[in-house]
């Protein structure tokens, strides 16, 4: 099933429809593509239209059921294809922004619990303290 084309890339407001459901979330410039973020924490990524959620061992079963796919690079230094755990989302959820918005949550709460989310926050209570 074809996605919904996304408004240009220039666009800062253009998955707020989608994302009604969840919150606000703001895009910021993210290597060649977009974060996408839910206050300073970032659930989701964009790149070639396609959105992308953290993941871990357990909300990944979801997006396997639904046969996403990875987010994948390649390495330029060695040649060697990077899989990552940022798993695209599933065609049917840019018709269903009550259902993406569960999904999103589930993606917040993986990058909350990531050691480099924790990193950052403590080192920002630790600024506002100072």
């Amino acid at each position: 099933m074809p996605r919904a084309k996304a408004a240009p890339k220039s666009d800062p407001h253009r998955f707020d429809d989608l994302f009604q459901e969840f919150g606000k979330i703001t895009l910021r410039r993210f290597f060649g593509g977009e974060g996408i973020c839910s206050g300073e924490i970032m659930i989701g990524m964009v790149f070639s239209d396609t959105i992308y959620f953290k993941t871990d061992e357990t909300t990944r079963k979801a997006f396997l059921a639904e046969k996403s796919e990875p987010f994948t690079f390649l390495k330029r230094s060695t040649g060697e294809t990077i899989v990552t755990t940022w798993f695209a989302l599933p065609d049917r959820l840019y018709d269903d922004p009550e259902e993406l918005a569960q999904w999103a949550r589930a993606a917040l709460q993986v990058a909350m619990a990531s050691p480099t989310v924790a990193k950052k926050q403590r080192k920002l209570t630790q600024k506002k303290r100072a």
